[in-house]
């Protein structure tokens, strides 16, 4: 999912421990990538004894001691010379060698395009973006010109996207994979009866030269490009939003884009009929091909100051319902701008061709470049009306749309969401004390979940593969031996010398884990794998991954991710599991934004007690790592 950049600087493909230095900025050069893209090392595959023991070791704070002596009976047999796990490996090696990355087809084809889920609210995060003051409707459109003409200058103008003339990222002095930063434009998902799939339609001679803009459910075709391929000017564009806004004044058009909320088997049998006329495919081609989307909201009813937020991210996950923007919307378009008329901005993004840096990148250029001086006049070239899409509504994509609607409606309602920004500090506090920040907010989610529950969970933190060519993401298990004893001994009254010993130790395990992380030496994709080829090449699947302790390391209550943005941005995402939450959070110089969100059908999972549990927690770490300096 959204990743983690973990800034630690040390040698790629390190497997045992060493002592982890400060964190590192993520820097960019401008050079050509394609260099350094086929320098980079493959994806390794881990040591089989390694991943097996520290699979183990995962296990310990999350399961009985009965449940332990089994799975290490299973592990045994699956460890066994020349058995099972010896062969799965060896093939997995192969597979390694000869391919780009053993990984990333299987990634995306087993975490998105096999999921049959909706992408809206399961697997597509929200952005939200700092509150715009419009005063008017002519505000909202400026604010809309200026994003677009951004994203455009993204596109094509300043960064030469489809140049692959990117500035190259770098980590400790390492070149990064930039591979992802070419799948986010011009490309949208496409859903399939059984499978999805996703085309980039930006690799070929003529890649796209228009947006789509979409406004009370009317699709438009707005070209930014002229023919002799030089960009819209800022006037240009805002004059051609106006007539798209003036031509769509109507609101009792049918929501054709709700379809693409629906669970994506219903979805796929939908396109299919969607698509018989031809008029629709055309349409819908011309979505799908566009280079990105931009949602021009109607206003939502108005909620406190204290909720704004709360609506606002829901608002980005989901557009708020049938009656409401949720038809304002093409879910499997990889980018989504949404800007509403009461100054609420973000955006969402279809998850599977990119994670969450690419995403960032483009927020924080576009954000960077609208703070740049008002529109300037230029002159102007009379430019044809944008094309509208058609599309022919039968009795029967009528009877979709309805059903759409109605699924969207329960899912919305299912969903609660709450930001917190925490400003009694940010990641200047635990840097003072010479603790990683993230592995800081790492404990005291842990401490508000073990609050509030009594116990600790499975708990995913996503970290990114980006050193390794077509690296995609590793899944940090934030819940260790370590971290369960330090929440244990927060409220004992009989550890308090040792709380402040037991939360280094927690941070410092954590690090360990995310440096093999990020340096290819997880336990998650490599178990992935493993299964994999077990899927391929054998009749069943071996009983270490039919073992309960299976499913329950694998159902991760605490669905996490770190956003690195210099936005002061909110990002968004559903929990993994029906009782579980999803919790992506930005941490700031001297606040943290966080979006907790829960699903209301579940009556044990409260994402308003869980933020509460969490402030707390912060604040009272904090509270102890004062005290600890005041006696030193």
């Amino acid at each position: 999912m959204l990743c983690v950049l973990t800034r630690t600087a040390t040698r790629t493909g390190l497997v045992k421990p060493c002592r982890l230095l400060s964190p590192l900025p993520v820097v960019q050069i401008s050079e050509r990538p394609l260099v350094h893209q086929e320098s980079l090392p493959k994806l390794p595959v881990p040591p089989l004894q390694q991943t097996c023991s520290r699979y183990l070791a995962s296990l310990e704070p999350l399961i009985s001691a009965e449940e332990m002596t089994h799975t290490r009976e299973l592990m045994d047999e699956f460890l066994r010379p020349g058995g099972i796990g010896e062969r799965l490996q060896k093939s997995l090696e192969r597979r390694a060698r000869k391919t780009e990355n053993w990984l990333s087809d299987w990634w995306m084809q087993w975490s998105y395009l096999d999921s049959r889920m909706p992408v809206a609210m399961y697997t597509s995060p929200g952005v939200v973006l700092p509150k715009m003051h419009l005063q008017d409707r002519q505000g909202q459109m400026r604010w809309v010109t200026k994003c677009t003409d951004g994203s455009v200058c993204f596109n094509g103008r300043s960064l030469l996207w489809h140049s692959h003339t990117l500035p190259v990222e770098y980590l400790g002095g390492k070149p990064l994979c930039m591979d992802q930063y070419y799948q986010v434009l011009s490309s949208c998902r496409i859903p399939g009866p059984k499978r999805d799939t996703v085309v980039n339609y930006a690799v070929g001679k003529t890649p796209p030269t228009h947006i789509t803009v979409v406004h009370n459910f009317q699709f438009f075709v707005l070209d930014v490009y002229n023919s002799d391929g030089s960009p819209l000017t800022v006037d240009q564009l805002y004059v051609q939003l106006e007539k798209i806004w003036n031509s769509s004044l109507q609101s009792n058009k049918e929501p054709v884009g709700i379809l693409t909320s629906n669970h994506r088997n219903t979805w796929g049998k939908a396109y299919n009929n969607l698509i018989k006329d031809k008029t629709n495919k055309e349409s819908v081609r011309a979505i799908q091909k566009s280079i990105f989307t931009v949602c021009l909201d109607a206003p939502k009813p108005r909620v406190s100051d204290e909720m704004y937020f709360n609506k606002v991210a829901a608002q980005m996950l989901h557009g708020g319902g049938s009656r409401w923007n949720s038809g304002n919307r093409w879910f499997d378009k990889t980018l989504q701008f949404i800007i509403g008329e009461d100054g609420s901005c973000g955006l969402t993004y279809e998850h599977a061709p990119a994670e969450g840096p690419p995403i960032v990148f483009l927020v924080d250029h576009v954000v960077d470049y609208m703070k740049r001086s008002e529109m300037v006049r230029t002159p102007m070239i009379p430019l044809a009306m944008p094309q509208k899409l058609r599309f022919n509504i039968t009795p029967e994509i009528k009877k979709d749309i309805e059903k759409a609607k109605q699924n969207m409606n329960i899912m919305v309602n299912d969903l609660d969401v709450r930001v917190l920004n925490f400003t009694h500090y940010g990641r200047k506090f635990p840097r003072s004390h010479k603790m990683s920040p993230d592995a800081f907010i790492q404990m005291a989610l842990q401490l508000a979940y073990y609050r509030m529950y009594q116990t600790c969970c499975p708990t995913y933190e996503s970290a990114s593969l980006r050193m390794f060519k077509l690296g995609r993401t590793e899944a940090i298990r934030s819940t260790t031996t370590e971290s369960l004893q330090f929440t244990k001994a927060m409220d004992d009254p009989s550890k308090h010398v040792q709380k402040a010993a037991l939360l280094e130790e927690a941070i410092k395990v954590h690090r360990k884990h995310t440096h093999m992380a990020i340096h290819g030496q997880g336990i998650e994709r490599h178990m992935l794998g493993l299964r994999m080829i077990a899927i391929e090449d054998l009749t069943s699947l071996p009983d270490i991954f039919m073992d309960t302790s299976f499913a329950v390391a694998s159902h991760f209550n605490l669905y996490t991710s770190q956003v690195g943005s210099k936005t002061d941005c909110v990002m968004c995402l559903g929990p993994m599991v029906p009782d579980g939450y999803g919790i992506c959070y930005n941490p700031m110089d001297d606040h943290i934004n966080f979006a907790v969100t829960a699903f209301n059908s579940c009556e044990e999972t409260n994402a308003t007690r869980l933020s509460q549990f969490l402030e707390d927690s912060l604040l009272d770490m904090k509270t102890l790592l004062e005290q600890v300096s005041k006696t030193q």
